[in-house]
């Protein structure tokens, strides 16, 4: 018997980085995985991955857009027809892009912030009532929600809301014994950082400010996740701590670093 047996997880944005390492491991310790992302193609490949180190898990893959309100409903419900229960969920869904606030329209504002927040809801909104023996939500947030990162305004206001609405819906689930929790992730290789992670201007700039010198990856991030998902964190909810190299420490790069 391994710790997560019996227990099934639904990943939102599954074929990311972050997302398909959290969802190894937590394969690993036995949980059913119900992966739901919006390309088969990308799906298939995080399976096949994940069957590489973890021969046995069982990975059902659900394919549609994470930030639509019947997707969402319908691959929650087929995550807990699984095996009758849901009792993880992770929402790793994010929208990224650069530049001040001033030189946005509000479309283009309105649009980040929310995608750092519709997949989130939707997922708190239809997957904790299916978990009728409690459970666990994790989400992963980022430092921006924490500092103030010139270019990175609608990105920042979207995770900060993020962190309130843990705060709300702790508070509101805890009495069913619904954790929920986040990950705030310093500046690491993932989906939504392609576009600037690779500058050596900007990334020589960050490291200073990060006292372990280096940018993160996703096997960094992912055993933070899985503690918040299993049992070891059972007295934790409405929290979200920085897995960031100590970046919150020293806080942003001095000057307009996300311009690009």
């Amino acid at each position: 018997m391994t710790i997560l047996d019996g227990q099934t997880a639904f990943i939102l944005g599954a074929s990311a980085g972050i997302a398909q390492a959290s969802a190894r491991l937590l394969a690993a310790d036995g949980a059913t995985l119900f992966l739901l992302g919006r390309s088969s193609k990308r799906l298939d490949a995080t399976r096949d991955r994940i069957l590489e180190h973890v021969p046995a898990a069982e990975i059902h893959l659900h394919k549609g857009d994470p930030e639509d309100e019947d997707t969402v409903k319908n691959a929650a419900q087929a995550a807990f027809d699984v095996a009758g229960r849901l009792d993880i969920i992770v929402g790793t869904v994010a929208t990224g892009g650069t530049g001040p606030l001033v030189q946005q329209d509000l479309a283009t504002f309105t649009d980040h912030v929310m995608g750092n927040l519709r997949s989130n809801f939707l997922a708190l909104r239809y997957g904790a009532p299916l978990m009728a023996n409690g459970g666990s939500i994790v989400f992963v947030s980022s430092t921006s929600a924490k500092i103030p990162m010139e270019g990175l305004g609608h990105y920042s206001a979207g995770k900060a809301a993020l962190e309130m609405l843990i705060k709300v819906a702790a508070s509101e689930l805890g009495p069913k014994g619904i954790r929920v929790n986040a990950v705030r992730p310093g500046l690491t290789e993932a989906a939504t950082t392609q576009g600037y992670i690779h500058l050596e201007e900007l990334t020589s700039s960050f490291l200073e400010r990060v006292p372990l010198g280096r940018l993160g990856v996703s096997d960094d991030i992912a055993p933070a996740i899985r503690y918040l998902a299993g049992p070891e964190s059972s007295w934790m909810t409405g929290q979200s701590f920085a897995v960031d190299g100590g970046n919150e420490v020293r806080g942003a790069p001095r000057g307009p670093m996300f311009t690009v």
